[in-house]
């Protein structure tokens, strides 16, 4: 009786949510999936027209067994700010794809891709984690494009990294200032590489031919004979899983990392493989993500199994021992898996979670009257200013368009819904709701204004 109720609650607010779509978005694409993806990374914006932008995307297909698993590349067509009509943008089918999402290369991956990172320092390289202790590198440029048929051979990753000793399955990290990536897992140790060196001579090599069987090949689900990279560093101080991890935005050697214990600890490859600062009790449960600010370096993020958002600041960690958070955001009601910054923005940032909800948070809005949606409403908490609720199961991805800053990509696990793998949405809210506030006056009393003119001339 219970889960009934919840679906009833939950299809209530989808369909109230559906209703809003007009008035609340500037644009929406709704993309039904035929798997799940447990990831979703825009990478770079391909070309520029009038209306819209095409940029690519990176997803996978978590599959039953029956077809292999698979990283995919799609191009999605991005329509512009103040394009596209209301009445268009609310009428889609759940169950259909969307025309703005097409495919344009399958790489089979050996196992599911559980995460996916972008290198920013070349746009085709991508990193992906799988439920083994390596993570694989792709040259999506290079790399062929395949069929995902029954007892196909597994695609060939361009580098493996190699340093964990258990399954690292999810903690996945790429650095914004050099080749660098980072990882965590099952052996509840933080693993550091550079990919410097390898990474020139891929493009070296970008001319020769790489046949789906060749030797170096992906086997069994496990890591061929392709180009082996050594750790760079091995960094222990959990007690458990390493669950997330992220680099300091201006620096290589800076980063943190969270767990299962309830940690959130600074390194710094510099001074060794020990933490720098350890938070014990960051949240009262499992930390399940952390961001670290790439416009307030002294902002870091984490969300937990607690259904919270904690925001630190790294000048004053900690207290009596245990985390001190400067503010602790509550407005999900089941456990926060994917927090990130917005790139357009010092203060705001998003969070996603297992109740399907993807909240919007400004906390430069904390404290400040009026500021807060709904004030007094216990729906709306301090600092939460915008509710996707366009999903109907937990939000497993999500993330900021760094191209078209207030565009984002979201994935949920909802195909039991939506008669497939889950869904796929690209929304922008309405500018109305985040320009400055004397902005959105200003151009409403215009409106206004302009509104009264046409009245009186047809009425003349």
């Amino acid at each position: 009786m219970k889960e009934r109720a919840a679906e009833r609650t939950v299809e209530e607010r989808y369909t109230q949510w559906k209703s809003l779509v007009p008035v609340l978005y500037d644009w929406l694409a709704n993309h039904n999936l035929v798997w799940p993806s447990l990831s979703c990374r825009w990478g770079p914006q391909i070309e520029q027209a009038t209306y819209k932008n095409r940029q690519r995307l990176y997803l996978s297909e978590q599959t039953d067994g029956s077809v292999p698993n698979t990283l995919v590349i799609a191009n999605v067509e991005v329509v512009k700010a103040r394009v596209a009509a209301a009445e268009h943008i609310s009428q889609f089918n759940e169950e259909s794809r969307s025309p703005f999402v097409k495919k344009s290369k399958t790489i089979i991956h050996p196992g599911e891709v559980n995460r996916i990172r972008e290198l920013p320092q070349n746009s085709n390289i991508v990193a992906t984690h799988t439920d083994s202790p390596d993570v694989l590198i792709w040259d999506v440029e290079s790399q062929p494009n395949r069929q995902p048929v029954l007892g196909a051979t597994p695609s060939r990753p361009d580098l493996i990294l190699t340093g964990h000793q258990d399954n690292a399955e999810f903690a996945l990290a790429m650095c914004p200032t050099e080749p660098f990536v980072l990882s965590g897992g099952k052996d509840k140790s933080v693993v550091l590489w550079s990919i410097h060196d390898h990474i020139s001579s891929l493009a070296a090599d970008q001319g020769a031919h790489k046949s789906p069987g060749s030797k170096g090949n992906l086997s069994n689900g496990k890591a061929g004979d392709g180009t082996a990279v050594e750790a760079r560093g091995i960094f222990q101080g959990h007690g458990d899983t390493v669950e997330d991890v992220q680099f300091n935005p201006s620096s290589a050697q800076e980063f943190c990392s969270v767990g299962d214990d309830s940690c959130l600890i600074l390194w710094d490859a510099r001074t060794g493989s020990s933490p720098v600062v350890k938070v014990e009790k960051a949240h009262n449960a499992d930390l399940h993500c952390v961001d670290w600010n790439p416009n307030d370096v002294n902002l870091i993020l984490t969300g937990s199994a607690d259904n919270t958002v904690h925001m630190y600041d790294r000048r004053n960690l900690t207290s009596g021992g245990v985390g001190a958070p400067v503010h602790i955001f509550e407005g999900h009601s089941a456990a926060v898996l994917c927090v990130q910054w917005s790139p357009a923005k010092a203060s705001v940032f998003g969070s996603a979670a297992e109740d399907g909800i993807l909240n919007i948070w400004d906390h430069a809005k904390i404290g400040k009257a009026g500021n807060d949606v709904g004030s007094g409403d216990s729906s709306y908490p301090p600092g939460l200013f915008f509710k996707h609720a366009g999903h109907r199961d937990k939000v497993v991805d999500f993330h900021w368009n760094a191209a078209d800053p207030w565009t984002i990509v979201s994935v949920s696990e909802d195909g039991e819904k939506t008669g497939g793998g889950g869904t796929l949405q690209i929304w922008r809210m309405i500018d109305l709701i985040y320009r400055p506030e004397e902005e959105v006056i200003a151009e409403l009393d215009k409106f206004k204004s302009h509104l009264l003119t046409c009245s009186t001339s047809s009425s003349s």
